[in-house]
């Protein structure tokens, strides 16, 4: 709908509807009607207020026509892609399944006309062909992509003696700047299996790209009931009862005045008890919030009554999402290689943390603090120890729970990182024996986590607060790249627990060199790394390996460590050669602290 790099007037060219009322948005770009078709490129970033619809097939329109009208209106906000297949014939227009996949592109797909005659009536084919980046199934689930896209359309006379596609790609194909215009990356929320939060289940996100003007309310709805996606279902369970599913005769949904929304389910969640239902609720609000803030409450309903309604605050009883509390303090150490901590309020002032990590007893390296903020484990200034005490007045150093016999500092043990549970999780690097530890909650032995399918060396582990996802930052070839895997738990007969990360995918798969990493919300990491070539950037991005809209963040350089929070709120702090510095809201990076060598939040 439009063209990055070529200048194209289409007949097929779309309405718009603005929110102040409909305008008909002239060709931004032309398009020839006979020879060669070039460039079917990307539509350049446009207003997301705007919704764009494509244009039906204009009588007597060439082979090239059709192919860029079909092409234009894969982008468009048609809610069912009637108006692309009106391009279509036959088994085409009647097996096409757009929905199946989203295949995503640097620049629009490239069409080249390969072949003429050869079927009776004659008949033409055109090559479509572009540079993979991504792709989202039918899950709606993104995964980063490389390599070559090659799909063929073929177009024929119809009996109208009209160019028609009769064989297509199942699918939809589109460049990069149209899917940014065109989806958007929201969480819907399980249950992990076998990780709580205090009393309350742990809530765990699920990114899914949903179209932006299309219904996304009814969609987010659909996508929750049709269950987790196969990356995350291993570990996560959810609340509603299998086949539950929106009732035959619901609209779209929309929050009423109250900012209420009411979902009416089938007959599968009719008979549901007290508790199953406040589960199923909090799981559809958490979903609906991580769309829009309009919804404050969700009411659930089926078989014509009420099952039950469940608001903000009653929610936090039943599953929580990150850790039960917010941060109260951010840590960092200082240049005497001692613990120190500060309150987050306007007035904060660094003081040393009770107990043995703040009183300069024994250098650090790297600490973890729990993130009931009541433990804290560090790590030795040779990288060679392991140290877990209470962060309380008095409390003793005690003996290291894990000794690492790597050769050099670099060799041994990462910075730790804590779960939401209290376990507690670190690896140690040495090429002898390169492992990745975890210490359940209360328990002094350590387990050996296995990676299948790791390739490198753990250079930094950050874990999720549910416990179920963990980044790692892994070293091959003379990369390093920041992977997101899955965590499994399983009890053998013995009544041992054996614990793995599975499936790991790439998360900065743009990026050569990331060194320092953090959870930023439930689903978004912040990172500091560079392209080949490039130069040092911090910025956000999705744990599928996507990059949110808000993805770059102001430049530093020489950055040792970066601070953020899965609560929100919890402003993004980080460590450099100009010692701690923090970010607030529209401005650039501010020093606070001259002197400091590693930030960090809980976790």
């Amino acid at each position: 709908m439009g063209g990055e790099g070529g200048a194209r007037r289409t007949p097929g060219r779309a309405t718009a509807y603005a929110v102040c009322g409909a305008v008909l948005l002239g060709g931004c770009a032309s398009m020839p009607d006979h020879g060669d078709l070039r460039g079917v490129e990307s539509t350049p970033r446009q207003d997301t207020q705007v919704r764009v619809f494509a244009m039906p097939p204009q009588e007597g329109a060439s082979p090239v026509v059709i192919v860029q009208g079909f092409l234009e209106a894969l982008t468009s906000d048609d809610p069912t892609y009637s108006t692309a297949r009106k391009y279509l014939v036959g088994k085409a227009a009647k097996n096409w399944k757009p929905d199946s996949s989203t295949t995503v592109l640097d620049i629009g797909p490239r069409a080249t006309p390969e072949r003429s005659g050869g079927r009776e009536g004659g008949d033409v084919s055109f090559t479509l062909d572009g540079t993979r980046v991504a792709a989202v199934d039918d899950q709606q689930s993104y995964t980063p992509a490389e390599g070559k896209y090659l799909q063929t359309l073929h177009l024929v006379q119809d009996d109208k003696d009209q160019w028609r596609i009769d064989d297509v790609p199942q699918g939809v194909v589109m460049g990069q700047s149209d899917f940014v215009r065109n989806y958007m990356s929201v969480n819907k929320y399980y249950f992990a299996s076998d990780a709580r939060v205090g009393t309350a289940s742990a809530a765990v996100a699920d990114p899914v790209y949903v179209r932006k003007r299309v219904d996304p309310t009814t969609q987010m709805v659909r996508s929750l009931l049709a269950g987790p996606t196969n990356w995350l279902r291993p570990v996560v369970r959810s609340g509603f009862p299998t086949g539950t599913a929106l009732a035959d005769d619901a609209g779209p949904l929309a929050p009423d005045d109250q900012n209420r929304l009411t979902v009416p389910l089938n007959d599968k969640a009719e008979g549901v008890g007290q508790a199953k239902c406040d589960a199923m609720a909090a799981q559809m609000l958490f979903t609906l919030q991580s769309l829009t803030p309009a919804v404050d409450e969700v009411e659930l309903k089926a078989g014509g009554r009420r099952l039950c309604s469940l608001t903000e605050s009653r929610s936090e009883g039943i599953a929580a999402r990150g850790s039960a509390d917010g941060p109260e303090h951010l840590y960092f150490i200082d240049g005497e290689h001692r613990l120190q901590r500060m309150s987050l309020g306007s007035d904060a002032v660094p003081e040393s943390v009770p107990g043995a990590f703040g009183d300069g007893g024994k250098a650090l390296r790297s600490v973890a603090v729990s993130r009931d903020e009541h433990e804290a484990a560090g790590v030795t200034l040779d990288g060679k120890q392991l140290y877990v005490t209470s962060l309380s007045s008095g409390s003793p150093l005690g003996n290291p729970l894990l000794t690492s016999v790597g050769a050099t500092e670099k060799d041994r043990f990462t910075t730790p990182s804590w779960d939401a549970q209290g376990d507690l999780w670190v690896a140690d690097r040495n090429p002898a024996a390169p492992r990745l530890h975890l210490l359940g909650k209360g328990d002094d032995t350590p387990v050996v986590v296995s990676t299948p399918g790791l390739d490198g060396r753990i250079n930094a582990v950050r874990v999720a607060a549910d416990g179920v996802r963990i980044a790692l930052v892994v070293e091959s070839g003379g990369r390093q790249s920041l992977f997101v895997g899955r965590v499994e738990r399983e009890r053998e007969s013995a009544g041992q627990e054996v614990v793995s990360v599975q499936e790991l995918r790439s998360a900065t798969p743009e990026l050569e060199q990331v060194t320092a990493v953090s959870w930023a919300s439930d689903s978004r990491l912040v990172v500091v790394g560079k392209e080949t070539g490039g130069v040092e950037q911090v910025q956000y991005v999705q744990c599928d390996g996507s990059l949110p809209e808000t993805g770059a963040l102001p430049g530093l350089t020489e950055v040792q460590s970066i601070a953020a929070s899965e609560d929100s709120e919890a402003p993004l702090f980080a460590t450099s050669k100009d010692g701690l510095l923090w970010l607030p809201g529209g401005g650039g990076w501010r020093t606070l602290k001259p002197t400091a060598s590693v930030a960090f939040y809980p976790g």
